[in-house]
């Protein structure tokens, strides 16, 4: 399916130049101002039709009636889950009451999820899965809050008996990467896609022959150039990101549909390998009453 058109314009903003970033922006602070001509939306951004044209372009459309269409529709789409939440928008602010951010992180997410489920290109999701199943050895890589869904990938791969190790520290990961073979497999989460430590273990990864697979919201970031398949997550963080909170709810939603995929691909011995993990913790477990 499509990427939502407004997290298309938020995910170029960074590689955009100049003139199409104040084309963009405009578009993203008020996507009504697609409303007008293309002649006024030049006007509106000092810049030409002309420009405004090879814009949307670049970003994939065929012209700009396509471009506003898509708008168009996602506005409309976020518009309906604000209604959904009740929420005037999505930006939290400092006057906001508990219930307004409790609605907002709410709306936030699940819009994370869902957009980040419609974008997901499903040929390269199993391509992901296949290499995955034939390894023998995979690493994921992950650094910040990016590392939590590089550990949770891991964990699950590791309880239905594969062999993966997820790595934190930058040396250790690029010491694994130095190590990789070709059939392994090495996977980078980074939601930016410009965390050095990651592309640099991911680069040195695919100098050792590996297949490499990225997890990123931002499909023309540096990390990508160093991927063979990318999965693409489409969150939206807002000014309170510090804690990474779309991002990462979005990069856990990949991790799961990965981890189905596989399980359903190696379904028998998925479930012995499950078995045995449970009993082997559950005597480690209080018992009620206790």
């Amino acid at each position: 399916m499509a990427a939502n058109a407004l997290l298309k314009l938020r995910q170029a903003l960074p590689d955009l130049s100049t003139t199409d970033s104040r084309v963009a922006r405009a578009v993203i602070d008020d996507p009504t101002i697609l409303d007008r001509t293309i002649t006024e939306v030049a006007t509106m951004c000092a810049t030409s039709p002309g420009t405004v044209a090879r814009f949307c372009q670049k970003l994939g459309y065929s012209g700009y009636r396509e471009f506003r269409i898509e708008v168009a529709a996602a506005a409309g789409r976020e518009q309906a889950q604000r209604d959904r939440f009740q929420v005037a928008d999505g930006e939290i602010n400092r006057t906001d009451r508990a219930e307004d951010v409790v609605a907002k992180i709410a709306y936030q997410e699940v819009l994370a999820i869902e957009e980040t489920a419609k974008a997901l290109d499903l040929a390269i999701l199993d391509r992901v899965v296949t290499a995955i199943v034939a390894s023998a050895r995979i690493d994921v890589y992950g650094f910040g809050s990016s590392g939590l869904a590089a550990q949770d990938l891991q964990q699950k791969l590791y309880r239905i008996g594969l062999s993966a190790t997820s790595f934190s520290d930058m040396h250790l990961a690029w010491a694994s990467a130095a190590l990789q073979r070709p059939g392994g497999v090495a996977i980078a989460v980074s939601h930016s896609g410009l965390t050095v430590e990651t592309s640099n273990a991911l680069k040195i990864a695919r100098a050792a022959g590996a297949t490499t697979v990225g997890i990123t919201n931002f499909p023309d970031s540096p990390l990508v150039q160093y991927c063979d398949l990318v999965l693409t997550t489409q969150a939206k963080e807002n000014r309170y990101r510090a804690g990474a909170m779309s991002s990462r709810i979005a990069q856990l939603a990949v991790v799961d549909i990965l981890f189905v995929r596989i399980a359903q691909s190696m379904y028998d011995d998925m479930t012995e390998s499950l078995r045995l993990t449970y009993e082997a913790v559950q005597g480690h477990r209080m018992q009620d009453g206790l």
